[in-house]
């Protein structure tokens, strides 16, 4: 029998969200319904409001969560119900050529659940990043679902369905960031957090945090950073240069996604140093680099993808250190809000009031 439940939908490109009821049928073959008890509200949401994503509207938005198995559909056996999990929206297939070398975080044919969530009237939904976690039980293929310590608290480790495992991951993963290095991360909102706090678990004893906002200064310095430049006061390349002895950073994390926050990357980091694109850019922008520069400042430029994430090896690891007092991910909870109060966390991140709002089941 499908289920009515309460959930907040994007109905039209840059209107406001709207609580609807939401109709989630039983669980297909390899599908399975999962009980949210929270829901992280990231910038990503509010790019599929904007139609920044794309124009299938609406949208059932959420997708950064952590909640209970209710039901499973057959051929399910890697969760079953009662398990606590997070939500992931890269489900690792195991058959394409990315997976076949042994490098599943690339697998290049994640899948969602084949059945599609609909409002009262049928018509079909579009999850939010084929999750859809803004509503009281959501539908998602099996292998989106990863068993963590039941111990840990829902707010907290649903961060790591999407941002704070992008920033992690985007560090260790990713920048390959080890013990004695000298890590620069521009941006400083959830994901570059992320980036801080993943930078000091690998060992990093340099962690410059960059950014235009004081307050958001204060807080990388709360997950790790040793030292902090406000982007507004200072030219960003000569200071980085500066803290690290005149050379560049190791490894730089640009986590803004902007031409000319990229272009301070680029410079910012040591020879043969590595560059990390983890913010994501629109689709109008281009940036322009001297090719002798590529190529005479040696090291690599690497996009970061959910922080080269393998959910079923990243997700417990970073919960069990969660769980230890080696990982805050408290701290990046801001606020915990009800599911009516969506629209208003929207416009907090625009003033940049907050790290995370979280909505609360």
């Amino acid at each position: 029998m499908s289920q009515r439940v309460r959930g907040v939908i994007a109905r039209e490109k840059g209107k406001p969200v709207e609580v609807a009821t939401i109709v989630v049928p039983d669980p297909g073959p390899g599908e399975a319904v999962v009980k949210i008890q929270a829901c992280g509200v990231c910038h990503t949401d509010l790019h599929y409001r904007e139609g920044g994503i794309n124009d299938e509207f609406p949208f059932l938005l959420g997708h950064e969560a952590a909640g209970v198995v209710e039901a499973v559909g057959a051929g399910v056996t890697d969760v079953a119900p009662g398990d606590f999990v997070v939500l992931n929206w890269r489900a690792v297939c195991g058959n394409c050529r990315a997976c076949h070398k042994g490098k599943p975080w690339y697998c290049f044919a994640t899948h969602n659940a084949a059945q599609r969530m609909t409002l009262e009237d049928g018509t079909e939904l579009s999850p939010a990043l084929g999750i859809g976690a803004f509503v009281e039980k959501t539908l998602v293929h099996a292998g989106q679902c990863t068993k963590v310590d039941p111990s840990a608290r829902a707010a907290a480790v649903g961060l790591l369905g999407c941002g704070v495992m992008a920033g992690i991951g985007a560090a260790i993963n990713t920048g390959g960031v080890t013990r004695g290095d000298s890590v620069a991360v521009i941006g400083c909102g959830g994901v570059g957090d992320g980036a801080v706090a993943g930078a000091a678990l690998a060992g990093a004893t340099t962690i410059i945090a960059i950014d235009t906002d004081d307050r958001k200064l204060e807080w990388a310095r709360g997950f790790g950073a040793t030292h902090t430049i406000n982007a507004r006061e200072h030219d960003v390349v000569e200071k980085v240069r500066e803290l690290t002895g005149g050379f560049g950073a190791d490894v730089v994390v640009e986590a803004v996604g902007r031409p000319e926050t990229y272009r301070q990357a680029f410079y910012a980091r040591d020879l043969a140093g590595t560059v990390v694109l983890v913010g994501v850019p629109t689709p109008e922008m281009t940036i322009e680099l001297p090719l002798l520069d590529v190529f005479g400042r040696g090291g690599a430029l690497k996009s970061s993808w959910y922080g080269d994430c393998l959910p079923t090896r990243d997700f417990p690891l970073l919960t069990e250190l969660y769980r230890q007092g080696r990982l805050d991910l408290d701290a990046f909870v801001t606020e915990e809000i009800a599911l009516d109060e969506v629209e208003q966390a929207f416009a907090k991140m625009h003033t940049g009031d907050v790290l995370r709002s979280v909505v609360i089941f």
